[in-house]
Formats: structure tokens, C-alpha cells, sequence
């Protein structure tokens, strides 16, 4: 750990803080502290960038504006809003996630128990509690790491463990949920990956980036038409015939698509 001094600290916040008073974004799960909208929006931003999740996220909760409307749904409708953001399999774990809560009969309230959630890690509990909850906790994702990076308080091989001891020993007290907001606006804005040169830890390969895209235009293919053969999706999405067994073998254990004799459908 290098770095770690009280006034390099404080130097630190105040930078951070200073910055963001002038610079802050204005988003709609910034809006509201209730835990289960910041559960979507958690959700969706796993591996959705910002402005992607952002229409998605309030057609979201116009539509599953509870958690009991949500853990009701048709998946087939879930899906249908879903579809666009990509890995849709988080839209059948936020759905299960919702039945779990609703018959817990409260949101959880510790990191242990929101983990027991379905497609709930390390990370996204500690976001729920920070931002819902204004937890003294602090959390790492992709930009806070760079960030630790880019100000030498870590280093490009510093573990996973240790860069959330750091991140917390720099946490301002009472002000979680501002400093996570203010730390991944300063890494997306200022010192960006193409800004400081600092990859990403793990990065997708070129086959997994290809799989992911058919998987995705199959699903939203799917939500406009029930039923379908698949020589009809091999043509209408533009998938190699040869790959499309795979697919659709995967998407049918993943939960997302339904095999009815030879028609290929959403699950209901």
C-alpha cells in the first residue's frame, strides 16, 4: 500500500469533491434512495455502460414500479424490456432476486444476506447498501480502481482484497454514497482508461463478444415474434447456421428461450 497518508487522504476527498460539485452527473437512480429501484439500477450497470442503462432503467420502473410486480411478471415481458442492455440473463436473476425479497417480507439490510440474492457478488451488495442506505462502506469497481491506480494509492497488481482496504481507509465518513457517485464520475470523465492507459483487469475475447451478440438478437428477436423455426432465425437474425445450434442450446439453458417441437419461443 503506498500513499496512504492522512494528508494525502484529505487532499484526495477534497480534489474529488471539488471536482464533482462542478461536474456532477445528473441520473435518475441518483433520484431516490429506495433500495429496489438502486437493485435495478445496480443490476443493469454490471456490465451495461451508463447512457445505455438509462432509458432501460425507467421504462424499467414504469413498467415494475414494485418488487411484487416485478416477482409476478411474466418472464417473457421482463425480458422484452430487458432486451437491448445484454447478458440477459440478469433479467431472469433480478426477477428471482425480487421473488426472494418479497418473500423475505423485507429488503436486506447486510451484505451477507443480499449475497444469498440471485446474481447478487461482492460488489453489488456493498453498492446496494451504499447507495441505498449510505453504508460506511466502500466498494471497487472498474473505475475506482483506476482511479486507485492513477493517484498511486494502488498499483496495476494490486489484488482485489487490498484495493478494498484501500478504498476504505480513503472513504470520507458519512458521505458514502456521494463519494462512490463522485469517484465514478471523476473515472469516467477524467482519468479514463484511454486517458491513463490502464486496462481493465479482465477483458471479453472476440468469440465470447460474438456469442454474446447473437445471443442478444435472438432474444430480442424473439420478443416480437413467438414460435419460430430455426431456419427463420438463422435467416432474419443473420446467424451461421453452423453456430446457431449452440446458441440456441445455451439460451435454452440459461433459461432465456424455450423449445416447443421445433418452435423456439420466450418462456412465459
Amino acid at each position: 500500500m503506498t500513499n496512504i497518508s492522512e494528508k494525502n487522504i484529505r487532499n484526495f476527498q477534497e480534489k474529488i469533491f471539488a471536482w464533482w460539485m462542478e461536474n456532477k452527473r445528473s441520473l435518475p437512480w441518483r433520484e431516490t434512495t429506495d433500495p429496489y429501484y438502486i437493485l435495478i439500477a445496480e443490476i443493469m450497470l454490471q456490465q451495461t455502460q451508463v447512457n445505455r442503462s438509462i432509458e432501460k432503467y425507467l421504462e424499467f420502473i414504469e413498467e415494475f414500479p414494485s418488487l411484487e410486480k416485478l416477482a409476478s411478471a411474466p418472464i417473457s415481458s421482463v425480458l422484452k424490456i430487458w432486451s437491448g442492455l445484454g447478458y440477459n440473463r440478469r433479467a431472469l436473476w433480478l426477477q428471482e432476486a425480487a421473488k426472494q425479497i418479497v418473500e423475505l417480507k423485507e429488503f436486506p439490510k447486510t451484505q451477507e444476506e443480499l449475497q444469498k440474492l440471485k446474481g447478487i457478488g461482492p460488489y453489488t451488495s456493498r453498492s446496494i447498501l451504499i447507495f441505498a442506505f449510505n453504508y460506511e462502506i466502500a466498494t471497487v469497481d472498474t473505475n475506482i480502481r483506476r482511479i486507485l491506480i492513477a493517484e498511486k494509492f494502488a498499483e496495476e497488481e494490486t489484488k482485489e482484497k487490498e484495493l478494498f482496504i484501500i478504498a476504505q481507509k480513503l472513504l470520507p465518513k458519512g458521505r458514502a454514497r456521494d463519494w462512490h457517485n463522485a469517484l465514478m464520475d471523476y473515472g469516467s470523465l477524467v482519468l479514463t482508461a484511454a486517458k491513463t492507459g490502464i486496462k481493465p483487469k479482465t477483458t471479453n475475447s472476440e468469440k465470447s463478444k460474438e456469442s454474446r451478440r447473437y445471443r442478444g438478437l435472438i432474444v430480442k428477436y424473439l420478443t416480437s415474434y413467438s414460435k419460430v423455426k430455426k431456419e427463420q432465425i438463422v435467416k432474419d437474425c443473420n446467424i451461421p447456421e453452423e453456430k446457431v445450434n449452440d446458441i440456441l442450446l445455451g439460451l435454452i439453458a440459461d433459461g432465456l428461450v424455450v423449445k416447443i417441437k421445433k418452435n423456439y419461443t420466450l418462456p412465459e
